[in-house]
């Protein structure tokens, strides 16, 4: 065989073996969402309180949020085989336990442990990418990577709306059953790209991974339940907040003390690292910020059942599936940060068309608004994740992977926290604003409430008592939709604030292959 073939056939062979890691990572990603319109369902099955029903997403997000920066240290002790095939083995295993749990006790010690091992899977593959494949395969590869950390928060719900519509809420988890045998499998037998170096564990800093454990744990733990807790009202996130600075100082301490830091912070020197990360982070924020918006107003003002909000929110979906490989075409073609440019400012046009938003808006007014969002999505990502990873050192490659998906997973977490307490508090302004309106000393109040009355009356119900709420309704709808608009228009600024932020970022430079086999 001449060397052109056999090199051919190596590369042939690792493509498959990382589309098999993309797989799992897909999973991974994918169960983040796939509960959340499913929730209703996993309470009546379960026999759960409406607050504790939540958990079954926060324990996963806290277990997954600490593992994906544990992720670098352990794919480099291990070797990226056995980081990848233990946390797929543990991810698959944890979903069929998550599938039989008979109460809320299980199923929330079940998902934080699916979580935790199946966020190691996340970073390992984006790393695998900067490492095995030569830079000018890119083009080809960021792509797969981009599409499948965005396509899949975004299907979440629609999958999982399909599966508890049509089966029951256990599928949601058995679904993972199968495909997490074949990629743990895949994964003991084809990877081979490094050794394990487990003199590693003689120095594994356990106080820094408490201390990391506390911080991003506590961190999420303040930023999911903060808004709910009406914030520092709340003796519990005082308390967890002040934990989470603590574990914040002995993390840091340790960070740039020990002699083999659970994470390496280094990558952060480098400014196309430390700005795709701020890209990163603001990704999150508008991935699921908007993933959690629209169902908001869909189910809360247009009635939408689950079904129907995933069929809607499909649109996404199909938007960056099919942007997937222009994208790729693109980064061979122009600047990457024309390229960000372009999807920062798409983002935008797409969430300021929402600010007009009305109660009767329903799939066709959020179609384009929505195919906006997921070509956007795509054009960002990809050259986000190249600016980011592609131009580091090889060694630095998977710490920085971990600290880059994290700043990702932080976004959306603070995004969701700002944007469910600026809608509480906008929500109460527009409604004194409203109210302050609607005072009997104007014609047109006095005139709608007569003409409600009357029809109530004919009804045969309490006329005057039905007319009073059906107005009150009315003003706090548009108080809510007033709320959501205002919403869509600081996502607007935020994303026009990053193209503008593009001045900072450096042209990557030309640069050999980013890696070989073993």
């Amino acid at each position: 065989m001449s060397e052109t073939a056999q090199s051919a056939s190596i590369d042939g062979r690792k493509l498959f073996t990382f589309l098999c890691m993309v797989f799992g990572m897909f999973m991974a990603i994918l169960d983040i969402q796939i509960v959340s319109a499913s929730l209703s369902e996993i309470q009546a099955g379960l026999g759960a309180s409406q607050d504790d029903i939540p958990w079954v997403q926060t324990s996963y997000l806290i277990a997954e949020v600490i593992m994906i920066p544990l992720s670098g240290y352990l794919s480099r002790m291990l070797s990226t085989r056995w980081m990848f095939a233990l946390s797929a083995a543990g991810f698959t295993v944890m979903s069929l336990m998550c599938a039989t749990a008979s109460t809320i006790e299980e199923m929330i010690v079940y998902r934080a442990l699916q979580g935790f091992l199946g966020g190691g899977m996340i970073p390992t593959v984006f790393a695998t990418a900067y490492l095995i494949f030569p830079r000018e395969k890119f083009n080809v590869i960021s792509p797969v990577i981009g599409l499948v950390a965005t396509l899949a928060p975004t299907i979440g719900p629609t999958l999982g709306g399909y599966l508890t519509e049509f089966g029951s809420w256990h599928w949601l988890f058995l679904i993972n059953v199968v495909p997490g045998i074949f990629v743990t499998l895949a994964a003991v037998t084809l990877i081979d790209f490094d050794e394990p170096d487990l003199s590693l564990l003689d120095h594994f800093d356990w106080y820094g991974f408490a201390a990391m454990a506390i911080f991003l744990g506590s961190l999420e733990f303040v930023l999911e339940e903060g808004s709910g807790e009406d914030w520092f009202q709340s003796g519990e996130i005082v308390f967890f907040s002040a934990i989470t600075v603590l574990g914040a100082a002995i993390f840091f301490w340790r960070a740039f003390t020990a002699r083999e830091p659970i994470v390496d912070l280094r990558a952060f020197a480098d400014k196309n690292f430390a700005m795709g990360s701020l890209f990163s982070f603001i990704m999150g924020v508008g991935l699921y910020g908007l993933t959690y918006l629209y169902p908001v107003y869909l189910s809360g003002v247009r009635d939408y059942t689950s079904l129907q909000i995933g069929e809607t929110m499909f649109v996404s979906g199909l938007a960056m599936f099919l942007t997937a490989p222009i994208a790729g075409r693109l980064m061979s073609v122009l600047d990457p940060r024309v390229m960000m440019a372009i999807g920062f400012s798409g983002f935008a046009i797409g969430t300021y068309m929402v600010t007009g938003i009305t109660h009767d808006w329903d799939f066709w007014e959020l179609l384009v608004p929505q195919i906006l969002r997921g070509c956007s999505l795509m054009l960002c990502m990809v050259p986000i994740n190249n600016i980011a990873l592609g131009m580091l050192p090889p060694q630095m490659i998977k710490n920085a992977s971990g600290l880059f998906n994290l700043t990702r997973n932080l976004g959306g977490a603070v995004g969701l926290a700002v944007i469910n307490t600026l809608l509480t508090n906008r929500q109460d302004f527009h409604y004194e604003r409203i109210s302050e309106t609607v005072n009997w000393s104007r014609p047109v109040v006095n005139e709608t409430l007569t003409n409600m009355t009357h029809a109530f009356s004919e009804l045969g119900q309490n006329a005057e008592t039905a007319a009073l709420k059906t107005l009150s309704g009315i003003v706090t709808r548009e108080a809510f939709l007033l709320s959501f608009s205002d919403i869509f228009l600081i996502l607007t600024g935020l994303f026009l604030a990053l193209v503008a932020a593009l001045y900072f970022v450096e042209r990557p430079k030309p640069a050999p292959a980013g890696g070989g086999g073993h």
